[in-house]
């Protein structure tokens, strides 16, 4: 189990909502209804896992790496991004359903959620695989499906400041002298 796999399966199933809602005809308000919300909780549930998992992770592999200008500038597009996704679900709960304003906003939030979807599949796990041993993206994997089984009816929308996540994220990691390998003598306490 690799956590870039989960993420991706769950990039599938979004995609997979988002077109079984083109297929259902809008008298249909009930269906539309049950699939949209589905879809809603389930891309908030997703962006949280990301924030609370995923991205830490990529922080901490990239500064590694000494990587830390691309590691940073993903993570806060992807935070900026997932803000953008919340407020695109947020503008379809002011629409009824079926009407061409909720169709509109819909499409908007699709639009958006496949922005980022394309780009972190491009860079962010592409980054993560390469920097990442399979044993940690492993571990992560297993955290990372527990989160969304014990969060399965939804988490609390919250939209997060990009550059404020960074930093706290990046404070929570250990660091390291300049120049050193962490390793034998060289390594910082």
């Amino acid at each position: 189990m690799d956590i870039t796999d989960l993420i991706l399966d769950d990039h599938r199933e979004q995609r997979r909502l988002f077109a079984i809602l083109e297929q259902i005809d809008r008298s249909e308000t009930g269906v539309l209804s049950a699939i949209w919300d589905r879809l809603a909780s389930f891309l908030e549930l997703h962006a949280l896992a990301e924030e609370e998992i995923f991205y830490p992770a990529l922080l901490q592999v990239g500064i590694a790496a000494r990587r830390k200008d691309g590691v940073e500038e993903e993570t806060l597009d992807a935070i900026h991004d997932h803000n953008e996704i919340r407020d695109a679900i947020a503008e379809v709960a002011r629409h009824q359903v079926g009407t061409d304003q909720w169709y509109a906003a819909v499409a908007a939030a699709n639009l958006a959620n496949s922005d980022h979807m394309a780009e972190e599949e491009r860079e962010g796990l592409t980054d993560f695989r390469r920097l990442a041993a399979l044993s940690r993206r492993h571990q992560l994997a297993v955290t990372f499906a527990a989160f969304e089984a014990r969060n399965f009816a939804g988490v609390e929308p919250v939209d997060k400041d990009p550059e404020g996540y960074v930093r706290a994220e990046e404070s929570k990691l250990p660091t390291i002298a300049p120049g050193s390998l962490s390793v034998g003598s060289l390594k910082r306490k």
